[in-house]
């Protein structure tokens, strides 16, 4: 589909976006009035670095009309917008009523509606998104023939081999619509994707529609000025998928289910339960040892046979079953032996890493836990698979500045009573400072049994904890959390070139 003024007016207008068509003439709903109205647009951006001769811009967010300067220079065409700025150039303005949702709609149809050609799948959940969706992208490439994108936190994938680093959980609207032609047109059939309660919240999946989504599980998160004012805020957001999906997967028992499972009755769509625990859900996953290191999976009361998983932890089990479902969903017969098998070597740079010092007793972990959810399961899983070790626990951590601040406290709260030794140092403080952050969460520790020290820089603080584990006797475990493989720090709205957690750890055990 060609998008020009006359068919972006059309279809916002459909979308009741449209408030009115501005030009440096006249004030109008009729784009055909419109001098150049069915000339078609070279390129869609929301960036003005990005604008070409021909292109329609899209002013959302904090945008500021001065970043219009040298855009008739360019040759802007068109530009979407809540307000006017016909004072800063002369290209006809599209006034709509929220430019983000205006995006989205006109990114689609730009691209000629990708996920139309793309059976979408759609991951949310507190905890387990990534995990999830590698394991589920694993299953669809392994029973297509590599035919399967995906779009996670980590990575993205187009072409079901390649894996490059992502900037964001859910991408920008137009980004996600752009990456997904580009999957088609490397012959992709899937799409699975993680979707982030502000992924709903700013509109980046507005308009979307998944074949078949899944809610893992929810638990209190990302409650900040900037995020979401509430909890209820954010699970509102969180179930905002079930309203746009043919079918649903759902982490049972769980705090809200029977609240999601009204949203699918009202949306009028099946849904499949998936579980650890409850032996009534429709996929199960229950240890097969004593040892938990295999789970007995079963689909409809039917044995699939026990899968052992790279990813250690017994909630990776629940986010293979949470697969299992979801490809079930979308049509895969689940009981081929593709499905576990393909399921069975997944790593995941930064998740669940275990390493052993050559010089002493002493695990280090690796993991992105980050908030209470994430960081008790880990701590659930140190002490069910070494807690008869007695182990001394080291937490190195920080916390996300400007944002979730909730998480500073709930990391301390899951923690304090578990661990032995607590170590603060930086995150991705962005622009809030590093020391106040620590000086936070150093507060928040009250069990004077705890050794707590802040350290700011974040390689001496895995050095300092790989040196205190070493002059100990004993069995040390050291858990580095919130960063995983990244090898960058966000700080003052940029990315600063980081070792990597893993990275470090590796240099000083090798």
């Amino acid at each position: 589909m060609t998008l020009t003024l006359q068919s972006a007016a059309t279809l916002l207008n459909e979308h009741h976006l449209l408030r009115e068509i501005i030009t440096p003439d006249q004030w109008t709903m009729n784009p055909a009035t419109v001098e150049g109205s069915g000339k078609e647009f070279t390129a869609i951006t929301y960036s003005t670095q990005h604008i070409v001769n021909g292109a329609i811009m899209c002013c959302k967010g904090r945008f500021k009309p001065e970043y219009l300067k040298h855009a008739d220079e360019l040759g802007m065409a068109a530009y979407v917008a809540e307000h006017d700025y016909s004072g800063y150039t002369q290209a006809p303005g599209l006034i709509v009523n929220n430019a983000s949702q205006a995006l989205s709609l006109l990114a689609q149809a730009f691209y000629d509606y990708p996920q139309d050609e793309l059976t979408l799948i759609g991951i949310t959940g507190t905890k387990g998104k990534t995990t999830t969706a590698y394991l589920t992208h694993a299953i669809l490439n392994a029973v297509s023939g590599g035919k399967a994108a995906l779009f996670s936190s980590v990575d993205n994938c187009l072409d079901g081999e390649h894996y490059h680093e992502s900037d964001l959980t859910t991408p920008e609207s137009l980004d996600a619509i752009r990456m997904m032609r580009e999957a088609v047109s490397y012959g992709m059939q899937y799409l699975v994707m993680e979707v982030s309660s502000q992924a709903y919240k700013v509109n980046r999946v507005y308009g979307l529609n998944f074949d078949a989504a899944a809610f893992l599980n929810i638990s209190p998160d990302h409650i900040s000025p900037i995020e979401h004012p509430t909890f209820e805020d954010y699970l509102y957001c969180k179930r905002r998928i079930v309203a746009n999906a043919d079918a649903l997967v759902l982490g049972v028992p769980g705090d809200f289910a029977p609240l999601i499972e009204q949203d699918a009755a009202l949306a009028q769509i099946p849904v499949t339960t998936f579980s650890l625990t409850d032996p009534a859900a429709d996929v199960t996953a229950t240890p097969a040892n004593a040892q938990h290191t295999a789970f007995a999976m079963r689909a409809g009361g039917q044995p699939l046979g026990d899968l052992s998983l790279a990813i250690n932890g017994d909630f990776n089990y629940a986010n293979a079953a949470a697969a299992i479902a979801l490809a079930h969903a979308v049509g895969v017969d689940v009981s081929d032996p593709r499905v576990l098998d393909s399921m069975r070597d997944v790593r995941i740079s930064g998740r669940m890493e275990e390493t052993h010092d050559s010089q002493s007793n002493t695990l280090a972990i690796v993991d992105y836990a980050h908030n209470y959810a994430s960081v008790n399961a880990l701590l659930d899983y140190v002490e069910q698979r070494y807690g008869n070790e007695h182990p001394h626990i080291t937490l190195v951590t920080g916390s996300a500045g400007n944002k979730a601040i909730d998480r500073r406290k709930e990391i301390i709260e899951a923690a304090q009573h578990r661990v032995q030794t607590i170590i603060l140092t930086q995150e991705d403080s962005d622009t809030e400072p590093f020391e106040d952050i620590c000086a936070q969460m150093y507060d928040y520790v009250t069990d004077p049994h705890v050794e707590r020290i802040i350290e700011l820089d974040r390689p001496t603080a895995v050095q300092m904890a790989v040196d205190a584990a070493r002059a100990r006797d004993g069995f040390d475990v050291l858990l580095l959390i919130g960063k995983g493989d990244e090898q960058w720090i966000k700080v003052l709205n940029k990315h600063v070139p980081y070792e990597g957690d893993e990275q470090i750890i590796r240099r000083l055990f090798a």
